[in-house]
């Protein structure tokens, strides 16, 4: 058997493995798409598969990797901390986890200054909607329509999607849902038994719906008059991805309650996080053990975390999200002109961009192009419709351009195919 041959055997049976163990859908949606191949190592914004090909990532794990694969030195921190002590106690204080804390609140906006971490993006979520409940004493949440807050319990009650919500009902009660983007609406959903208002300041599932500038503060001075807390999810968007450290800096708003998570492990470990003001936070510390966690914030996470923030401010990595962004919104909406029958909009904000197509078979057919050419990207998960780029935040300038030639190319192809029907 030749070598290109045990290549192939290997990489059948970590299929024949998943579809088995992991997930038959998975590994017929993996297969369907074109993506067959095993990955096996990454750096920077390129990824090999078992058989020594070579992929531009134009997804950084759905915004996780803001800081590419790899990231040195995230990876120091990491290995430095690992031979010292990769778990805690969960008796002794930690450095790792004050340090995080400490770095976090110089960066967030406003009062935001207390955190929590967990493990994930819908961890973050629960805690903020359980930390809301508690100080409020009210039991209602009011959500964004196509909004994703994640796929645990409560986090799957506020996201705004049907397909992913009914399987599972009756889900967390007084949850009320309302267009995205309508500030009307939304006044008219939030009352007295309000808890929180919970939004993501751009739309990432729903297939990066930016809403209007005054929406967010609109929301702020609904919260305010009506006593509810406002709850930013920034999971997606925070760390620089959209041009600024936060999103909702961009238009002026601080939150009561922001979760965090993505980004913040620096590629390298899982960790989320919620964070409030000292009075919010109050009601949490009567009793520290209300809502805790044995393996959230262990000290491999944490250092992670800490050298990452300590990287992306180094290099204002938002400053350089947005100068690559405007650049290539500027190139998709150049390639929306040539193909005005296949794509409908492209939209976004910094490095979180959105292309729209007519329908998703043919968002599908250019996702396969781009994989033939060697680059990854992926549709957002509550809107097939829409392709997104969302590459690391150091990404080189050749290399994004590279991948919108390929996303051109791949549009053009997709045209072809389906004239060819």
């Amino acid at each position: 058997m030749t070598a290109p041959d045990t290549r192939r055997v290997q990489v059948e049976k970590v299929i024949e493995r998943y579809r088995r163990y992991v997930n038959a859908g998975a590994a017929s949606l993996h297969k369907f798409m074109g993506a067959e191949a095993v990955e096996w190592r990454a750096e920077g914004s390129t990824i090999w598969d078992s058989d020594g090909r070579e992929y531009l990532d134009l997804l950084a794990g759905f915004g996780t990797l803001a800081l590419g694969h790899r990231p040195p030195a995230v990876i120091a921190a990491v290995r430095e901390q690992l031979d010292r002590m990769p778990l805690a106690s969960r008796v002794l204080f930690s450095k790792p986890l004050a340090d995080l804390s400490a770095a976090l609140a110089e960066l967030l906006p406003g009062r935001l200054e207390k955190s929590f971490f967990c493990h994930s993006g819908a961890e973050a979520v629960e805690g903020a909607l359980k930390l809301a409940r508690l100080h409020t004493g009210r039991p209602g949440i009011v959500a964004a329509q196509g909004g994703y807050h994640g796929k645990t319990l409560g986090a799957l009650s506020a996201s705004g999607r049907e397909v992913y919500r009914t399987p599972f009902a009756p889900l967390l009660p007084a949850v009320t849902h309302v267009p995205f983007g309508d500030a009307d609406v939304l006044k008219e959903a939030v009352g007295p038994e309000t808890a929180a208002v919970i939004l993501e300041p751009i739309q990432g599932e729903a297939g990066v719906i930016v809403p209007p500038d005054d929406y967010l503060p609109a929301a702020r001075a609904i919260c305010d008059r009506t006593g509810a807390l406002l709850i930013a999810d920034e999971v997606q968007t925070g760390f620089g991805r959209t041009g600024a450290m936060f999103a909702c800096e961009r238009v002026g708003v601080v939150p009561d309650i922001i979760c965090l998570a993505k980004a913040l492990g620096g590629g390298v470990m899982p960790i989320g996080a919620f964070s409030s003001t000292p009075e919010i936070w109050a009601v949490l510390e009567e009793n520290p053990y209300l809502h805790s966690s044995t393996l959230g914030g262990n000290p491999l996470a944490c250092a992670a975390g800490l050298a990452a923030l300590r990287e992306i401010k180094a290099r204002d990595l938002p400053a350089r999200a947005a100068a690559l962004g405007e650049r290539a919104l500027s190139r998709l909406a150049a390639i929306r002109r040539e193909q005005a029958e296949l794509i409908a909009d492209v939209r976004g904000r910094g490095l979180l961009i959105g292309v729209e197509f007519a329908d998703s078979d043919i968002a599908g057919l250019v996702i396969a192009g781009l994989l033939q050419r060697g680059v990854i990207a992926a549709y957002t998960l509550n809107n097939p419709e829409v392709i997104r780029i969302e590459p690391a935040l150091t990404i080189t300038q050749a290399d994004l351009d590279r991948g919108l030639d390929a996303f051109g190319e791949s549009v053009a192809q997709a045209r072809d195919l389906v004239a060819d029907l």
